[in-house]
């Protein structure tokens, strides 16, 4: 629990608690589950201090230095904190909400699962902070330095976010709107293997398109199967699409991260509008059509035939032929077409 002492010195004017803290700066800062809030503590040395749990909420900590200090699960609701700075300080769980943070130095904070919803924290330094599963709905983010921040699992509803800096001070000024989309920024800019991940997967990531049907699927899962056999990274199109998203869009994203498609055009239901979605608009991505012998495709298919990176159908008779013929009836062709593409880019 807290050291009655040192609570004793705190009440007085921070004046008199600051001088003290210089003359006994080994004095160990237990504060604990301690009652401080509405408390005037404008510019308060409490550096290194443990405030795990303490109520301060409606404090004013403005200007106060609270360097690699304990707040774990602290209550610091609607406190002023404008100016202060928490450098490295453990504020995990802590509850900001509605805390004013403006000029607040926060680097290297742990801030995770913390609760700032409604918080002011308008050029806030929250470089290297975890802000991993952080409460920031409503919260105001703007002209923020987020440079190396850890933020995932984000609650962002309402929040503003503009103007956010995630680029080092050495380096040109870069700045984004959204914290998760600085975040993949940041990383595809300072992360070379970030950007291999990402080549890979523009070289090797082969969409497959059909129909999920008892008769069809297993035609769908050979292909994929020796695809992968050749090095491929097949993506079968088997699963719900994200809540946010229907499925038109996500079949469109995975076909941007494609080299190329194949599409079973045998009795198709939803492969024609996925086409007719991806086809027009990504010329670098050339799609094979692929249909069983006894069928034919479906009667507006002249719609996408027309594009040059359509290639010619190519007919199966069952699974074991198609299988023998991938390679050169499927693939290879396709995978001249995407070299053209890449050549003429």
């Amino acid at each position: 629990m807290a050291d009655e002492t040192l609570l004793i010195i705190l009440r007085k004017k921070v004046v008199v608690w600051n001088k003290w803290r210089v003359k006994n700066p080994d004095v160990s800062i237990d504060l604990r589950e301690t009652i401080l809030s509405r408390a005037d503590l404008r510019g308060a040395d409490l550096s290194m201090a443990d405030l795990r749990g303490t109520n301060l909420s409606r404090a004013n900590l403005s200007e106060a230095t609270i360097i690699e200090s304990l707040l774990n699960e602290a209550d610091l609701s609607n406190a002023d904190l404008g100016g202060a700075r928490l450098v490295d300080a453990d504020l995990s769980k802590a509850d900001l909400h509605g805390a004013k943070l403006g000029n607040v130095d926060l680097s290297g904070a742990d801030l995770s699962m913390a609760d700032l919803g409604g918080a002011n924290l308008i050029d806030a330094d929250l470089s290297r902070v975890n802000l991993s599963e952080a409460n920031l709905e409503g919260a105001i983010l703007v002209g923020c330095n987020i440079y190396a921040i850890s933020a995932w699992g984000l609650e962002l509803d309402g929040a503003e976010q503009n103007d956010l800096i995630i680029t080092p001070p050495n380096e040109s000024v870069i700045t984004v709107d959204n914290l998760e989309v600085a975040q993949f920024i940041y990383l595809l800019l300072h992360n070379e293997k970030i950007r291999d991940v990402i080549d890979t997967v523009a070289k090797k990531v082969v969409l497959i398109l059909g129909r999920f049907t008892d008769t069809r699927k297993p035609v769908l899962i050979a292909i994929k199967d020796k695809l992968r056999d050749l090095g491929y990274l097949p993506v079968l199109f088997d699963f719900d699409p994200p809540a946010e998203r229907n499925t038109l869009e996500t079949v469109t994203l995975l076909a941007r991260l494609s080299r190329f498609i194949i599409a079973d055009l045998t009795e198709p239901r939803s492969v024609p509008q996925e086409l007719i979605s991806i086809v027009p608009v990504l010329p670098s991505v050339p799609v094979k059509p692929i249909i069983q012998e006894g069928h034919e495709p479906w009667g507006m298919y002249d719609a996408i035939r027309c594009y040059p990176w359509v290639l010619e159908r190519y007919y199966y008779s069952d699974v074991d032929s198609l299988m023998n013929s991938l390679e050169a009836n499927v693939i290879g062709p396709v995978i001249a077409k995407a070299n053209e593409s890449r050549s003429i880019d």
